[in-house]
């Protein structure tokens, strides 16, 4: 078995598209005007709006902007050029200014216009590459 992708369920869209396409510098594949993927080399992000629900059982199976449990976690290169990159961009939206983790990862903690935490993390240990080596 091998994790696919994670999606986030938005009531708008195009807003939430615009910034990860900001954020990571990659393009979504666009099917409908309802569900795009932001795929990378390991997984896939998918955002459905609001509308795709009714095909999973009706509005209730999910609420746009609850999430208070999930992190969605990209590796990248150099988190503290992510960070120079960025730090304009989101403006009152930093949790955590890049720091090192207990773990080995220096991490930056952000939020979507959602209000989901993201974290750009670099491995900075030679413990943290070797886990995460396969990405």
């Amino acid at each position: 078995m091998n994790l696919s992708s994670i999606r986030i369920i938005t009531a708008e869209i195009e807003r939430l598209i615009k910034f990860y396409e900001d954020i990571t510098g990659l393009s979504v594949v666009r099917y409908t005007p309802d569900f795009v993927e932001l795929r990378t080399s390991t997984t896939t992000l998918a955002i459905g709006s609001t509308k795709t629900l009714q095909f999973f059982g009706g509005n209730d199976i999910a609420q746009p902007g609850q999430n208070r449990s999930i992190i969605i976690e990209f590796k990248v290169d150099d988190v503290d050029q992510d960070y120079e990159r960025l730090s304009a961009y989101l403006q009152g939206s930093i949790v955590q200014q890049p720091t090192i983790m207990p773990w080995g990862n220096k991490s930056l903690l952000f939020r979507d216009p959602d209000g989901n935490l993201v974290n750009f993390f670099t491995p900075v240990t030679p413990e943290a590459a070797g886990r995460t080596e396969r990405n």
